[in-house]
């Protein structure tokens, strides 16, 4: 355009001076058009260069999102880990404390039969309970962990000198009882001798040393049952009369179950069991109580060979 102007101002004939102008005229409007072409460029790169800078923008923030849905997934992932393996540390510190105390178990724990069947009450076929409690020990996997002592026509003084004697783990009564929470031993002349519940107890408390369950298979022995577990770990008690079948049975499963190393409450279960696999009507009868506590699952007497091994 510039140089057309020029050659315009040059011109010496009109005509030449008209092409001239002409000339400078369409370069002027080829200025004007690429002047504008530049200005939509430029427009449309200030659209695209925002444009940019918004996706930008977006796409930090949604890493920026990623990043904390990842740090947060990491964080439940250790959190649940650590529950995992403080659950699992629990577990194995519970594990190594069931094994550390079957442990120390005896190797052999003894089974005191304290029998009074005096000769002015009904006579009871103890004689018969006695045999099937040992018959059952001895066909146990750990008879051999498994004691039976037996006292017959026991008198009150005799069942402390037995205890004495013996240092049982287990204490048996077998016999009569009556509806007032008492027992029944013999007196010298082998005639009914009533002995309290308040006896039965202190007689308990002051023998309790090794002494871990008692059993009470006697009529009507539920409250001696409860109230000696405030000295010892468990015991187990009559709520009403029982017949001679139902005691036999009962107690010999239960002290053959204790005999394989069965925790005191599966033994108690198996007894009442075994009573309905007879078909005798006293499941009900038995009572097992526990001191606070004590969880009868985990009570276990007789060491089961694996553990010593």
């Amino acid at each position: 355009m510039n140089s057309a102007n020029e050659r315009a101002a040059k011109a010496s004939t009109p005509s030449t001076l008209k092409s001239r102008m002409r000339e400078a005229e369409r370069a002027a409007k080829d200025l004007a058009k690429v002047e504008s072409d530049i200005g939509k460029i430029e427009s449309k790169s200030a659209q695209e260069s925002k444009k940019l800078s918004d996706a930008e923008k977006a796409l930090a923030k949604e890493q920026a999102r990623e990043a904390s849905t990842r740090e947060r997934a990491m964080q439940r992932s250790a959190d649940s880990t650590k529950r995992k393996i403080n659950q699992i540390d629990s577990t194995l510190s519970c594990a190594l404390e069931d094994i550390e105390a079957l442990k120390r178990l005896p190797e052999v724990i003894a089974v005191l039969f304290l029998a009074a069947n005096p000769l002015d009450e009904d006579e009871l076929r103890l004689d018969e309970e006695a045999r099937s409690i040992h018959e059952m020990i001895r066909k146990s996997q750990h008879r051999d962990s498994v004691r039976l002592e037996s006292r017959w026509a026991v008198r009150p003084l005799d069942a402390l000198q037995a205890i004495n004697e013996v240092e049982p783990t287990i204490v048996h009564f077998s016999g009569h009882g009556s509806d007032q929470d008492e027992i029944v031993f013999q007196d010298e002349q082998g005639n009914a001798k009533i002995v309290s519940l308040a006896a039965i107890v202190q007689m308990m408390k002051a023998s309790s040393g090794k002494i871990r369950l008692v059993f009470f298979n006697t009529c009507y022995s539920r409250g001696q049952a409860e109230a000696v577990v405030d000295h010892l770990e468990a015991a187990i008690g009559m709520n009403d009369s029982i017949g001679d079948d139902a005691a036999r049975v009962f107690a010999s499963q239960f002290y053959s179950a204790v005999g394989f190393g069965k925790s005191v409450h599966t033994a108690f279960e198996q007894g009442k069991a075994a009573l309905m696999l007879e078909d005798i009507p006293e499941d009900s009868i038995p009572e097992l109580f526990v001191a606070d506590g004590i969880d009868a699952t985990q009570l276990i007497i007789v060491q089961p060979a694996r553990v010593q091994e």
